[in-house]
């Protein structure tokens, strides 16, 4: 039986982009009379919309190869300008509905500058802004973190995305930047690779580099897992895994799958646990319960939990009390605003908190915008992270 397409998402998506480009190229009239100027743009746009659908066609053969890339990126880029360069001509035209007046052309400028601005920047981000490396920190207050590790640091960074990378420069400057940042802990919040353990492999020399004095731990995060690929089989989709886990020794990080470690100072000591990943529409793998398994209430806790959806929904009103959890997963979309005490990214939509820190319950987490990029070659306003926590015990 065939499976049904519905048709009307279709129609109404190929209806709003005629549209947008019809009003873009009224601004572009509004500027050139020439005779060329409306086939011209038709002519482009329909290049480039057709450079994707054969991109999307050979990709069977040929995977997200470089055409993929150029052309993907390219549309999204033209896409994201044409929608700045629209509001900015309906703002200008608005008045003209109850004025009746033509359109400002000084206004129709200032669009057209706002839409070679919005290139630029998609540039930017694409070129220099995913591996403009962040070193973002917070100092927690806890009254039960045990005296010994007042003033203990730990490193986080997440969604390294492997297979993503192609400046391997660009990247050891990030890892310097990591062990410059001398953290006493450091973890891994998931996500290693794109899909397939192999995307690691000539990185391992580079992310080997990390070292710190209680150790290198890490997670499992959803692409992990090889879920959004097809395998020939599930035995191969299985040793696939385990052959990532394997590359995880190899980088020096001790995975934690559903379990926990002791982390000593004298007599005293903290708990570091690890769940496989637990996500809300990502595979709800991970057991709380069986990661903190003979700790005591009482004991100091922190938790490496991919998703924050699993923090939302189990941790923060689980009764083994979880006093800290790092998570990563949103990437903080690789777009959005954080300057001018502005905190925005289209993310937000589908996680309420995507970045940083949050308290509630008496229960910390902290999100990390990630390491590496997926998708989007590029980032635009969300940096990638790396996370420095100092935990100080509360003075009373």
């Amino acid at each position: 039986m065939k499976r049904k397409i519905n048709l009307l998402p279709i129609v109404l998506f190929a209806t709003f982009i005629f549209l947008l480009n019809w009003y873009v190229l009224s601004g572009f009239l509004s500027l050139s009379n020439s005779s060329f100027t409306t086939p011209a743009f038709c002519l482009f746009i329909i290049a480039a919309i057709g450079s994707l659908f054969i991109a999307i066609r050979r990709m069977n053969a040929h995977g997200m190869d470089w055409f993929f890339k150029i052309s993907s990126h390219l549309l999204l880029t033209l896409f994201a300008a044409e929608v700045v360069l629209s509001i900015f001509l309906f703002i200008g035209d608005v008045p003209r509905v109850f004025t009746g007046t033509g359109r400002n052309i000084y206004w129709v400028e200032v669009s057209f500058l706002m839409f070679l601005l919005t290139i630029l920047l998609f540039v930017y981000g694409m070129i220099f802004g995913k591996y403009k490396y962040q070193v973002i920190n917070h100092v927690l207050y806890f009254d039960d973190l045990p005296d010994k590790f007042d003033g203990f640091k730990l490193a986080q960074i997440s969604d390294v995305h492997a297979g993503s990378f192609n400046n391997p420069s660009a990247v050891q400057k990030g890892i310097t930047l990591i062990n410059q940042q001398k953290a006493d802990l450091f973890v891994f919040t998931g996500d290693l690779v794109n899909n397939k353990a192999e995307e690691i492999k000539p990185w391992i020399s580079y992310f080997s580099q990390i070292k710190a004095p209680y150790g290198q731990f890490s997670i499992l995060g959803n692409h992990d897992y090889g879920d959004y690929v097809k395998w020939e089989s599930d035995s191969i989709k299985a040793k696939n895994l385990e052959q990532l886990k394997t590359y995880h020794k190899d980088l020096g990080f001790q995975l934690l799958l559903d379990n926990h470690v002791e982390l000593k100072k004298e007599d005293q000591k903290i708990i570091l646990a690890g769940v496989e990943n637990w996500g809300l529409g990502f595979g709800e793998r991970g057991d709380l319960k069986k990661s903190l398994a003979g700790t005591a209430n009482t004991d100091f806790k922190i938790l490496l939990s991919h998703d924050p959806s699993h923090w939302e929904e189990q941790v923060k009103v689980f009764d083994n009390k979880v006093q800290l959890t790092l998570s990563g997963h949103t990437h903080g979309m690789q777009f959005g605003l954080e300057a001018f005490g502005i905190k925005w990214s289209p993310v937000k939509y589908r996680y309420a908190h995507w970045a940083g820190i949050k308290q509630e319950n008496g229960r910390v987490l902290n999100i990390n915008r990630g390491f590496g990029f997926l998708g989007f070659s590029g980032r635009i306003g969300i940096w990638p992270e790396i996370t420095i926590i100092e935990l100080k015990r509360t003075v009373n």
